[in-house]
């Protein structure tokens, strides 16, 4: 009897080539799309003249994905987790906005939708396997980078047990884009040009700040010059902003080369400094903490990122009694609390965890947090 699949069917061309791929290789195939964000009861698009008649880019998602399913005679099933989505991922979002970091929303809703509540929804469809359209592999046990460094997506599956990784499937990663893209044309599939979702996922493109006064009120406060100490601006409110952050400050003057440097939670203040290469911006090392290790490996040195299309840093790593780590590095620019440090060993993805502290020669950022 051939093997089972469930891929999670997003409505995006890497999805849909992974099920080509899936279905080229002999498997049967069964999809599901995952609706993780109920837009109406969020006042989302309603009335935006920039979506074509009103449909919101999940439920267009959702008919692309039908209509990939249908080209390839693939059943599609349909699985409301907006619930579980608010619950572990959105509060999650809004919480450590709060206090002023820089949350990673996709990070979480891999950990507890896409291989979670999706693996036990497959695995009651029946699955022998999941699969889905990330550019990642495994081999040997190893989560590896995907084939395409730019399209590389293990950074977002660094908080993955190897238990949820067990019988998982990639079949984009050993691809590149255009070449995912030119298997798509070849099918004829309506997915095919469709341009690829950035940003966070609920957000989309819309303005970051409308979206977010609606779940968090404003609280306006001063933007200081970490150097002068004199007071160039209002801010809106210290969740809009982000370490390393130039453009849309709006805070008048000539703030061209002004950049975010941190942030005083308790006094609401924001800090500028000016020039990229400001000390204000680099630190030495951090304090990650809930690090999840997705390998055995152990390595003093390795490389990281902090952000996702970040070139890897060369680091040491300390390890502690604890799930905490501190993680060294030369003089990095923007490296921020709340931020995931996602840690590789070559191709290995040695697993991840949350930037708690920054620090220079040993003594926390006190500008930052």
């Amino acid at each position: 009897m051939k093997k089972k699949v469930v891929i999670g069917m997003s409505g995006g061309v890497d999805s849909s080539v992974a099920a080509i791929i899936l279905k080229k290789q002999g498997y049967e195939v069964i999809g599901l799309f995952m609706r993780n964000w109920d837009s109406s009861i969020n006042n989302d698009y309603l009335g935006n003249p920039n979506l074509n008649n009103n449909i919101c880019p999940q439920e267009q998602d959702y008919n692309d994905a039908k209509a990939v399913c249908d080209k390839l005679d693939i059943p599609l099933h349909r699985i409301d987790f907006v619930k579980e989505y608010w619950d572990y991922v959105f509060t999650y979002f809004l919480e450590e906005l709060k206090k002023g970091r820089t949350p990673n929303p996709d990070i979480m809703c891999n950990k507890y939708i896409k291989f979670d509540l999706f693996i036990k929804e497959a695995k009651r469809l029946g699955a022998d396997y999941i699969a889905t359209g990330h550019y990642a592999r495994i081999k040997d046990g190893e989560l590896l980078r995907g084939v395409d460094n730019n399209k590389d997506q293990t950074y977002f599956l660094s908080q993955l047990s190897k238990e949820q990784l067990e019988n998982v499937l990639f079949p984009v990663g050993d691809l590149c884009k255009d070449e995912v893209r030119k298997i798509a044309l070849e099918y004829d599939l309506i997915t095919a040009k469709k341009k690829d979702s950035t940003g966070i996922c609920f957000i989309g493109e819309r303005n970051f700040q409308n979206f977010l006064k609606n779940y968090l009120p404003n609280q306006p406060g001063n933007v200081i010059d970490i150097d002068t100490k004199e007071i160039v601006g209002k801010h809106q409110g210290l969740m809009y902003y982000t370490i390393g952050q130039r453009k849309g400050l709006n805070i008048g003057g000539n703030t061209d080369k002004m950049f975010i440097v941190g942030k005083n939670l308790p006094k609401n203040i924001l800090y500028v400094a000016f020039g990229e290469d400001n000390e204000y911006l680099k630190s030495d090392s951090c304090l990650v903490e809930n690090m999840n290790f997705i390998s055995d490996l152990r390595p003093t040195k390795a490389t990281a990122k902090f952000r996702y299309r970040q070139p890897d840093i060369d680091v040491k790593i300390e390890y502690l009694d604890n799930d905490e780590i501190i993680v060294h590095y030369d003089n990095v620019k923007a490296v921020t609390p709340g931020q995931a440090c996602v840690l590789y060993l070559g191709d290995i993805c040695l697993g991840g965890g949350i930037i708690k502290e920054v620090r220079k020669q040993n003594v926390k950022l006190w500008y930052l947090l």
